[in-house]
């Protein structure tokens, strides 16, 4: 893709994305990512009730009576997006790819957090670390992460979520909101590296989807390629068994996901590409409020 081109896309992404975090999910967003964690503010003496727990004991031992600690809620998040940019999300079969509804979805949430004072970083997966943004403010800051969104390029189109929540946990030390952004086809288990993950830091899972995937069109015979290995085959979509067997697969599949994302205590939300992705947003930070 060309510069000019690029810098046009940025620019169109931009003014949605902040259009959307400034008009409507302004308070949403605040309500259902607050800071989580408690930060040290003063020392204060001992009151009736104070929990002792509390009591700072080399103050108290300073000024022989007791003080205790008083600590207040962090209001500042560091938000992480965690993009797939396996081969998969090169598909779609309405007006956008995945990887399209995944760049705005993500553009959206870094403008949310910005206006909410928060760092925004961002870690490229696909079965390796691609690339490591580390968290920081402001709207240059926004435009570089939305740049990446739209020209990165991958080495491997291979999948391997795992990595991605593994290199999360061991790089962002402090607790952060981490945005998953995948269709989630992924053949490796990550329940397990999830769970830890999520005990650390507060993990939320955006699917990206094409109905392609969930339900054949009855056309004929068709050559289907998968577009992280290259495999080729055709299949014959007249055939309702065919078609059947499919959907079967997918609805077992999502049930798989849904029940990992239950165990593992992760809010989810599921967006297809021809559907708005908005109301996905919103249902996401209404579930969480």
């Amino acid at each position: 893709m060309e510069t000019t081109e690029i810098l046009k896309k940025v620019r169109r992404i931009e003014i949605k994305a902040r259009g959307l975090s400034g008009n409507i999910f302004a308070g949403q967003y605040h309500s259902a990512f607050k800071g989580r964690g408690m930060a040290f503010s003063e020392v204060r003496e001992y009151q009736y009730g104070d929990d002792i727990r509390d009591v700072d004991w080399n103050v108290t031992a300073r000024f022989h009576k007791p003080y205790v600690k008083v600590f207040e809620e962090e209001r500042e998040l560091t938000v992480m997006l965690l993009i797939d940019v396996s081969g998969s999300l090169e598909f779609g079969t309405t007006t956008q790819y995945k990887k399209d509804i995944v760049t705005e979805m993500a553009a959206t949430l870094a403008y949310s957090a910005i206006q909410n004072n928060d760092k925004i970083g961002v870690i490229f997966f696909s079965d390796r670390i691609e690339k490591f943004i580390p968290p920081k403010k402001g709207r240059k800051h926004i435009l570089y992460i939305i740049r990446e969104l739209i020209d990165f390029r991958s080495e491997s189109r291979r999948t391997n979520i795992r990595i991605g929540l593994e290199y999360l946990t061991n790089v962002i030390k402090r607790r952060c909101t981490a945005f998953v952004l995948s269709d989630f086809i992924d053949k490796i288990d990550f329940r397990n590296v999830l769970t830890i993950a999520n005990r650390k830091h507060d993990i939320v899972a955006i699917q990206v989807y094409d109905r392609r995937v969930a339900e054949l069109p009855s056309v004929g015979l068709m050559k289907i390629t998968d577009a992280e290995t290259g495999t080729e085959r055709w299949i014959d979509t007249s055939s309702k068994a065919v078609r059947n067997i499919h959907q079967a697969y997918w609805l077992q599949s999502q049930a798989q996901l849904n029940e990992t994302f239950t165990k593992c205590n992760v809010d989810s939300v599921s967006v297809r590409t021809d559907q708005d992705y908005v109301k996905a947003l919103m249902t996401l930070f209404a579930k969480r409020s």
